[in-house]
């Protein structure tokens, strides 16, 4: 459906149970009005919202600039797989990070430069899930993602809803065995609701905002008849998709 007004929800999810297609509104398919316009906010906000970082710590943020320039950060700082949940103090100082961390503080460097520290969740089926920050340009949806898989990584903001962000990474979403593995989504989570608990500068583990991610409730992608229908990915795409995948921990 096109676009109306942002007062409306101008967009349907398609939710599968099964046969037949259930079709209802869906307010995370256009969520321009959960976050209007994500205006950037002044420098008195920003100091407002530091967390506890140190100055330094905060001048090293907001050298990043914008979403690009946080990507550029993660795309330099090595993967790792071991079983951490550092908090974005953290991930400064070892400078290394793996898939939640990188969203986590990604999250924490776009709201050191003004815009709201969301994230959002995908789930997956036989593989890992994945965690990206999210951010708004001109009313479009953009991402910033740390990655073991080439695909999984920064989208530019031109998607006109997360379902579009989403089904972005649908063919670069892969298992090891080629198996196309990406299913679910959910709604934008803002980080400031952990701001009790010092999620940006925090030494402990931050596995608290994981445990919620398996909370809450995620969207379909695709139906099951669409599932039983899925082909495995060509090996030259699994091997691009392996550029540089880490197997260290």
């Amino acid at each position: 459906m096109e676009n109306g007004s942002k007062n409306r929800i101008s967009y349907f999810l398609i939710l599968f149970s099964g046969d037949p297609i259930i079709l209802i509104p869906c307010p995370f398919c256009y969520v321009g009005h959960l976050f209007p316009n994500q205006k950037r906010t002044s420098t008195t906000m920003i100091g407002k919202v530091s967390g506890g970082f140190t100055p330094e710590e905060l001048r090293s943020l907001r050298r990043l600039k914008d979403p690009y320039g946080i990507q550029r950060f993660l795309y330099d700082l090595p993967y790792h797989q071991a079983d951490t949940a550092w908090s974005p103090r953290l991930v400064l100082r070892e400078k290394t990070a793996h898939c939640l961390e990188g969203a986590i503080f990604a999250a924490a460097a776009l709201r050191a430069n003004g815009y709201p520290p969301l994230i959002i969740d995908f789930e997956a089926k036989r593989d890992s899930d994945h965690v990206l920050a999210v951010y708004q340009t001109d009313g479009c949806w953009g991402a910033i993602a740390k990655s073991n898989f080439t695909g999984l990584r920064y989208r530019e903001p031109i998607y006109r809803s997360l379902r579009e962000l989403a089904l972005s990474y649908f063919e670069d979403y892969f298992n090891l065995l080629g198996e196309r593995t990406l299913r679910r989504y959910s709604a934008p989570i803002n980080l400031k609701r952990f701001d009790h608990l010092s999620w940006m500068t925090t030494e402990k583990p931050t596995w608290f905002i994981a445990e919620y991610l398996t909370e809450i409730h995620h969207f379909p992608l695709i139906s099951r008849s669409q599932i039983t229908r899925l082909h495995r990915v060509d090996e030259r795409s699994i091997r691009a998709g392996l550029v540089g995948y880490s197997r260290e921990k």
